[in-house]
């Protein structure tokens, strides 16, 4: 069955039609010619009722252009975005000009209905390109199929798409797969079909590729301005009602990578546009301009939120970015702003700017032979230099068998005294309903935890250097705390051939300024504190946890000829004195003030640095009997 054109907006096509030879019909196979053809009549958004089989609808939507939508009236996957339960179409477009070219054929639930309602179009013009705008492994399923009916069509793809196919598909000649050369090549067809082909990286899709037809002025944008639905209007004539669907598409989608989004909007302004042809859902040519203002518009709403999280995975088969997804949809839902990473394409530099600007991270992570990949090792150890302790953290991952990547993770972050938001997450194999549920509920609770997180913590200057937050951190456990309090001297400044390190038991110690952060101590005079009174000398001051013993080393009747030191585990810090490994805390100190006071010698110092050693402890406080003594 043929319908006529009846768009005005494509009155050059007006008088053309596609012959019944050029489009056979088959049991899985509706076809149209126009915009506003209706095969049937259809429920609002003309959504067809669930029970129709799945089949393949094909539209004439440009010159020597067709939509090849294949579709299904149920949900299609478990991933968060098909949530609404309303179906969706995979859409392909076949140009046919001096030369065809195949764009995006669908994955692997339509490989036979697709690949039987595309073979009539092939007989009398063989296929020359098949244009990938990104790869996974079921669009891989029906490439496979594809390529072996036609052997001489060429894969034209961004290089990231280019090495996973050659990983997958070794045995392909090399010429078979062509990667473009970023940020844009061309491919000319013929008669005007001058293919201008774009790079559009984002974290969830690195190997992201647009084309963009100059003789029909319709971009093909594969994940971007989609929709889930499926029903019979091709276009978007009924663009009002899709606009809610268009921004949970979006918020599912785009909302964690808005930084990519808003640079793929840029291109599209250099572009003289009459459509959009996206993967899923009606063609946009209604609502074109309305669309891209509101891709615009949802990108700055979360980028406006109050509170931001960084969520970072890497994904070897897929299955941890569908997870990572999840989580970000239900951080999203919470009026969080997430900024998704992809370990595999970040910069370590760009990486650390992010991190150090969340409010809290996510890490994810696949198991690959008992480890996480490198590039998550990598982003583990920047995360673990650049991210200040009191930010929330979380885990999951997904594995085949083991999992030992996530307890890694997990453990890591435990042992550099991070809270995490939510229990973490193991999904093995691919995740179901229920393993997608939990992940959005892991991403609400996060949420959740992240606001109690913020609110408990003290309002301070806003600081920018990394180690301010865990030097505020720690100056914060100082109330009346019991110390201990190292200095040294070096060689020179002694008779000895070695550094001297001296330590005390003190508790007169109290916060004195916020910025710079500065404590004022009252120290006797003896030969510890001698080392003090001397510009700019160093100390450090070591909180003690209560329930430990570490204070009967330094006490004053502690034997002379014993060296406090030997008894407790240390380091030395960066000024040169000594961190005692089971302290609560430690703040690295420069004297800048002192005076006398009585029996005592007041001193002010500046805090240059610290550090919490164990987030769940309680400050040791000394309880006396008498004012009179310590």
């Amino acid at each position: 069955m043929v319908y006529s054109l009846s768009d005005p907006l494509t009155a050059d096509l007006s008088n053309s039609s596609i012959s019944t030879a050029e489009t056979p019909e088959t049991s899985s196979t509706k076809i149209l010619s126009g915009r506003s053809a209706e095969i049937s009549t259809t429920t609002p958004l003309d959504m067809a009722p669930i029970t129709r089989d799945r089949d393949v609808q094909i539209a004439l939507i440009g010159e020597h252009t067709l939509a090849m939508r294949s579709r299904t009236w149920d949900r299609l996957k478990f991933e968060i975005e098909y949530n609404r339960r309303q179906g969706t179409t995979a859409n392909a477009y076949l140009i046919r000009s001096d030369r065809t070219a195949l764009i995006d054929p669908p994955g692997e639930s339509f490989t036979q209905i697709y690949l039987n309602a595309l073979k009539p179009y092939l007989q009398e013009t063989p296929l020359d390109y098949v244009i990938v705008s990104h790869v996974n492994p079921n669009r891989m399923v029906t490439l496979a199929a594809l390529m072996a009916q036609a052997p001489k069509a060429v894969i034209i793809c961004s290089r990231p798409a280019a090495q996973a196919l050659k990983a997958a598909f070794p045995e392909w000649p090399e010429e078979r797969i062509q990667a473009i050369r970023p940020p844009q090549a061309s491919l000319d067809l013929g008669q005007g079909h001058c293919l201008q082909l774009l790079t559009v990286p984002t974290p969830r899709w690195p190997d992201g590729l647009w084309t963009y037809d100059l003789a029909t002025q319709i971009l093909f944008s594969d994940k971007f301005f989609g929709t889930h639905v499926c029903g019979d209007t091709v276009f978007d004539e009924n663009w009002r009602q899709l606009e809610s669907d268009r921004r949970y598409y979006f918020d599912c989608l785009h909302a964690a990578q808005t930084k990519q989004v808003e640079a793929a909007l840029d291109q599209i302004e250099k572009l003289s546009l009459r459509s959009l042809a996206p993967g899923h859902g009606p063609i946009v040519c209604y609502s074109l301009s309305r669309l891209r203002d509101d891709y615009r518009q949802w990108c700055q709403q979360q980028q406006q939120q109050s509170l931001q999280v960084t969520l970072l995975y890497a994904s070897a088969y897929g299955n941890t970015a569908v997870l990572a997804n999840a989580i970000a949809q239900g951080l999203i839902e919470s009026g969080i702003a997430v900024t998704s990473v992809n370990c595999e394409t970040s910069d370590p530099a760009k990486l650390t700017q992010i991190i150090e600007a969340s409010d809290g991270f996510i890490i994810g992570s696949p198991t690959l032979a008992g480890h996480a990949p490198v590039q998550v090792q990598t982003a583990l150890g920047i995360v673990l230099s650049s991210a200040v302790k009191t930010k929330l953290a979380g885990v999951f991952g997904s594995y085949g068998w083991s999992g030992e990547a996530i307890d890694l993770i997990e453990q890591k972050l435990k042992d550099n005294n991070y809270h995490l938001g939510f229990e973490t997450l193991r999904v093995r194999f691919s995740p179901d309903e229920n393993a997608l549920a939990a992940c959005h509920q892991a991403g609400t609770e996060f949420a959740q935890q992240l606001r109690k997180h913020k609110k408990r913590q003290t309002p301070r200057q806003s600081v920018t250097e990394v180690q301010a937050g865990r030097t505020e951190q720690a100056v914060g456990r100082i109330i009346g705390s019991l110390s201990v309090l190292t200095t040294h001297r070096e060689a020179s400044e002694t008779s000895s051939q070695e550094n001297r390190h001296s330590g005390m038991l003190t508790t007169w110690v109290s916060q004195a300024t916020f910025n710079p952060p500065g404590l004022m101590m009252a120290v006797p005079l003896n030969q510890t504190t001698q080392n003090l009174f001397r510009p700019a000398a160093p100390f450090v001051l070591n909180l003690l946890k209560e329930g430990r013993t570490v204070r009967r080393h330094f006490q004053p009747t502690a034997a002379d000829n014993t060296d406090p030191f030997s008894q407790v585990a240390h380091r030395p810090a960066n000024n040169g004195c000594l961190i005692l490994e089971d302290a609560l805390a430690y703040v690295e100190c420069t004297v800048e003030h002192w005076m006398d006071c009585g029996d005592h010698r007041l001193i002010y110092a500046r805090v240059d640095s610290g550090d919490v050693l164990e987030a769940t402890g309680v400050t040791a406080i000394e309880h006396r009997k008498s004012g009179s003594q310590y």
